[in-house]
């Protein structure tokens, strides 16, 4: 397993990963860092106070934009549209909700402050966006990831009120037509409702590679 001692030592492939889909350990979370990691397909997930740990899991949890499904009860909700729903409107705060509301089975978070600061960093340069969801003026739910090219990466998200989370994720989708694929990391019995599926980490990687390629391209272009 290598260590991670300082920003000039750069990640092993992923075919290295342990059976867990540990890449490496340690180094810190600087934007370029993690940009680097993002784009080779590897996400840091670890607790507040050990080292980073540095992930890419076999196999890799993916949305397919055209295997969304979207169920009779929500396309009545977005029809209604009983939410407001905005993008990159208070970032921070959205992490910290997905940091505090309380999830179903689970104990603890692993979004801390070191992550906040880290992603709000990106935020800054446009790389991690939110999605809120508003009932009023009192936000509900919401979301964050990061975008690179045609692919969402999802971090977490949170709800306040039923399918609030779903909600400004579908209409995140349905705004950004450009979007793909979602991923969605591991497996999420929630999120396979929506038609998530696993994927062999190689298929994901080429298509990263290939959405990662078009992102530059794009860049010359313009």
């Amino acid at each position: 397993m290598i260590y991670l001692t300082n920003d000039k030592t750069s990640f092993p492939s992923p075919d290295t990963a342990s059976e867990e889909g540990i890449v490496a350990l340690g180094g810190n979370l600087t934007p370029e860092r993690l940009i680097e990691a993002y784009s080779e397909g590897i996400f840091p997930w670890y607790n507040e106070g050990e080292p980073v740990v540095w992930w890419c899991p076999d196999p890799r949890f993916v949305l397919f934009r055209e295997k969304l499904h979207i169920s009779k009860h929500m396309r009545k909700m977005l029809r209604e549209a009983p939410y407001r729903v905005t993008y990159n409107h208070c970032f921070t705060e959205v992490m910290r909700q997905c940091a505090t509301v309380p999830r179903k089975d689970q104990d603890g978070t692993w979004i801390h402050p070191e992550l906040i600061e880290a992603y709000t960093g990106l935020h800054k340069r446009g790389i991690a966006h939110s999605v809120e969801v508003w009932e009023g003026d009192v936000l509900i739910g919401g979301l964050y990831g990061l975008k690179m090219g045609k692919i969402f990466c999802g971090e977490s998200m949170f709800s306040k009120r039923n399918n609030a989370s779903e909600y400004g994720f579908i209409t995140y989708l349905q705004a950004h037509p450009d979007i793909a694929l979602v991923d969605c990391q591991i497996y999420s019995e929630y999120l396979e409702r929506l038609g998530a599926e696993e994927i062999p980490r190689k298929e994901f990687l080429a298509l990263l590679g290939k959405a990662y390629e078009e992102r530059e391209n794009e860049k010359i272009i313009t």
